[in-house]
């Protein structure tokens, strides 16, 4: 689905009294969601069990 398609979808069930500022916010939800994915596609991301050894380091020193 294209950007366009994705954003016409998520428009049309927003209700009807949503502020401009809610419909952007939304929007940008779902634009960081997608950079989300790609990311993720890519292999850019760190496991859990990276940060929790990564954190474990902070407060062994």
């Amino acid at each position: 689905m294209s950007a366009k398609e994705v954003a016409i979808d998520a428009i049309t069930r927003m209700p009807e009294g949503i502020s401009w500022e809610e419909l952007m916010e939304e929007l940008e939800i779902l634009a960081d969601l997608r950079r989300a994915d790609i990311a993720i596609d890519a292999g850019d991301f760190v496991t859990h069990e990276e940060v929790k050894r990564e954190i474990a380091t902070w407060f062994s020193k």
